[in-house]
């Protein structure tokens, strides 16, 4: 089956279903601005041909967090090549946390894939420009130009980032800066952080999700390939996994709530619902994402 044959009518009544499951999860309280959301929230859209399908609370803006990841992990596959990305970091799953600090001295600081913080953060060093905002802004127009979307940095929601220095993430970027995968940890963190608060609405989401899902003339197919394996196998942490069997799916979360899962050469299905799990996982998304795969038989296995 395809996503093509998805009726709004069964679109409606899942994520009806889904928002049961908001109240399962918790907000982030170590960035305020996410502990502040209301937990109840959740919108979805699902983008497959000609068809567009909506269900939720679809005006809603949101940061992207780290389903930013896999996005720029394409742009510097596109502006350097495979080659020099993936001497920075690696492409092994890993079965620690998304910050964890004991597997980056495990794997001597070398991060174990670009879809967790140490991975992300060294790849800024591949950006080009001198600051972490002309960075940021010369990824984003890229990714609108691309995409049509009207992503836009959360000026908030970065003061919000910053008021609570992460100690964790700064360690991360001194070992990198140690292992001389960066220059210099303080651009790294500006940019890292820059990145993740960018946002958008769930339509904008699903149209970022496009640039993997479908042929684009602009994008190496190979890249979006390797990006959808990386998002397959590490895009929900050390779950990944597990719904690589129930899901079947390349992913990406974030702790913002906000939840990319892509139907290759169908379409995308994207989720915001705030309410994470013990992994940082959304909840509601993640259930939704299920439900519309095993219904549909989405998965790239079937």
């Amino acid at each position: 089956m395809t996503l093509a044959v998805l009726t709004q009518a069964d679109f409606d009544a899942w994520v009806i279903q889904a928002r049961r499951f908001t109240l399962q999860g918790r907000l982030p309280d170590y960035i305020p601005q996410l502990a502040q959301v209301d937990s109840r929230l959740l919108a979805a859209q699902v983008l497959a041909e000609t068809q567009t399908l909506a269900a939720g609370d679809v005006a809603q803006p949101f940061v992207l967090m780290s389903v930013i990841k896999p996005f720029l992990l394409l742009y510097l596959l596109e502006q350097v090549g495979a080659e020099r990305v993936f001497q920075q970091v690696g492409m092994q799953p890993s079965d620690l946390p998304f910050h964890s600090i004991v597997q980056l001295k495990a794997d001597h600081s070398r991060p174990r894939n670009p879809m967790i913080n140490s991975g992300a953060i060294a790849l800024t060093g591949l950006m080009p420009k001198a600051s972490g905002s002309d960075r940021c802004a010369a990824f984003c127009k890229w990714l609108n130009d691309l995409a049509h979307t009207q992503i836009e940095l959360d000026q908030k929601a970065l003061n919000s980032v910053r008021s609570l220095p992460n100690e964790t993430n700064r360690a991360i970027a001194d070992l990198l800066v140690q292992s001389d995968l960066l220059d210099r940890s303080d651009l790294a963190l500006d940019t890292y952080n820059q990145l993740c608060c960018l946002s958008g609405t769930i339509a904008d989401l699903a149209q970022l999700g496009l640039l993997l899902a479908k042929p684009h003339p602009e994008i190496s197919h190979l890249h979006q390939q390797t990006v959808s394996a990386l998002m397959l196998t590490c895009g929900l942490y050390e779950v990944s996994g597990i719904f690589a069997v129930k899901v079947g799916l390349p992913m990406k979360s974030g702790v913002s709530g906000a939840l990319l899962a892509i139907v290759p050469k169908q379409g995308v299905i994207a989720c915001y619902s705030p309410a994470i799990d013990r992994i940082g996982n959304s909840v509601a998304g993640l259930f939704l994402v299920e439900k519309l795969a095993q219904e549909l038989k989405l998965s790239v296995f079937c």
